[in-house]
Formats: structure tokens, C-alpha cells, sequence
């Protein structure tokens, strides 16, 4: 039912009304799942249950938050990561808000093809922005649209301060990296990567030795299920990088 109605209203509705719009939408559809279950960490609201999506995955009926977004906003409250000048490449519609009104940080919010709420449009391997400006880096399910993934680690490791952090996170699979360079077609990427924009698929330890070959210090945070994803929404297993310089 959730997939039916998204997909209508957006044939009918303009995307930027939809985004303007989008709490107040949400809050009518949210009141039918309200109850003492389950809880989003990222609005705060307590839930009989999340919505669940065709993939799987579970999304808050009231802020629009996937099980990564709850997660990562987990993360990144167990430390004094959320400080100084902090660089989300597109970000979530959940987490953008949520962020947009920390007054800790000095917050950019980046989408290079606008399909995200962000004020910047900058290119991950050309980041228009001086060196060692970022305290904070949140690069989630980005570097499998980057064909020089190369040059982006290069470029995030440039515009990150000393003793900054980056989380990754992509899409992984077991074994080696995935990717081809002559699979260029949408279909066939679709087929081989498991999304039309996707050029790869990254392995936890792959990705991890790329960045090290860069220069970074990783820390791979692997999560199994607990009792804690049934309340907050999370998905187990998954995978986390946390890069330092």
C-alpha cells in the first residue's frame, strides 16, 4: 500500500512541493501506526510498527527514516563526532532535518544531481572546498555510483581535517569486489550491480583496502542482531566504516 500511494502522488505532486510538504503528508499516514513497540531514533516517535518496504527494509511512517539512517544516527551520537564543519554527500531526507538544526556543527549538505534537500552540488571527486576543512565526512551508498572511486578517496582524504572521521557505508557482497568497466548500460548494470546507476559491488574488505591504500586509518563496525533492532528498526547484519586521517 506505502509503494502504491509514494508512486502515485509522485505523478502527480512536484518533487520540491514533496519535499516542502513531506512532514505534514507523512503525519496523516503515521497516525495509523502509533503504539509503544517500536521507536524511531530520529523523530522520536513510538510506533506499533515500521513500515515495511519491498526490499525488506523498515521505514518510520512519520520523519521517512530507513534502518540505516536510525543506525548511523546512533553512530554518530556515541562520540563527539557531531561537531565543527560537517560534509553529508546526499543525504537523507530525515537526517538532512535532523542535522540542518544542530547548532554544533557548520553543516554542508552536498547532492550532485539534485534529488536530494542539500544548498551544495559538489562533485565527490572534485570537492570544491579547501584542504583539511571537514571535521566530519558522511559518505553513505554514494561510492558505488563513483566510476573513479579513486579519485574520490583521494579527495575526501584532502578535505579532511586531521583526526577527522568519514563514515562509509555501500551496498556489500562476500568475496572480492565486483565491477567492470565495460558494463556501461543501464539494464545490464542493473543486472551485474544490482541498480541501474551502480558501477560496482564493494566487498567489506575490498573497500576497506582502498582506503588504506589512500592513507586512512579504518575501523569496520559489523552489527549483528540484537534486541535493539527490533525496537529502533535496525537491520542486522550490516556494515559500517569509520575513517580517520
Amino acid at each position: 500500500m506505502y509503494s502504491f500511494l509514494k508512486k502515485n502522488i509522485k505523478l502527480v505532486l512536484p518533487k520540491q512541493f514533496l519535499f516542502k510538504n513531506e512532514l505534514l503528508f507523512r503525519h496523516f499516514h503515521g497516525i495509523f501506526y502509533l503504539g509503544n513497540k517500536h521507536q524511531c531514533n530520529i523523530c522520536s516517535k513510538k510506533l506499533r510498527s515500521f513500515i515495511l518496504l519491498e526490499n525488506n527494509d523498515l521505514l518510520c511512517p512519520f520523519c521517512g527514516s530507513l534502518s540505516r539512517n536510525r543506525r548511523l544516527w546512533s553512530l554518530l551520537n556515541t562520540k563527539n563526532y557531531l561537531n565543527g564543519n560537517v560534509l553529508h554527500f546526499s543525504p537523507s531526507r530525515s537526517l538532512y532535518r535532523k542535522l540542518k538544526h544542530l547548532n554544533a556543527i557548520n553543516y554542508f549538505a552536498s547532492d550532485f544531481q539534485e534529488e536530494f534537500l542539500a544548498e551544495y552540488h559538489f562533485n565527490i571527486t572534485s570537492i570544491d572546498q579547501p584542504d583539511e576543512k571537514f571535521d566530519l565526512i558522511i559518505c553513505y551508498h554514494v561510492l558505488e555510483h563513483v566510476v573513479d572511486d579513486g579519485k574520490a578517496m583521494q579527495e575526501l582524504y584532502r578535505v579532511l581535517k586531521p583526526r577527522g572521521s568519514i563514515f562509509i557505508q555501500t551496498p556489500f557482497k562476500e568475496g572480492k569486489i565486483y565491477e567492470d568497466p565495460s558494463i556501461v548500460l543501464p539494464q545490464e548494470r542493473k543486472t551485474h550491480f544490482g541498480q541501474e546507476d551502480h558501477v560496482r559491488i564493494y566487498s567489506v574488505n575490498g573497500l576497506k583496502n582502498r582506503f588504506k591504500e589512500k592513507g586512512f586509518n579504518i575501523e569496520i563496525k559489523a552489527f549483528e542482531s540484537s534486541n535493539h533492532d527490533v525496537f529502533h528498526g535496525f537491520k542486522s547484519p550490516e556494515s559500517v566504516l569509520i575513517l580517520t586521517k
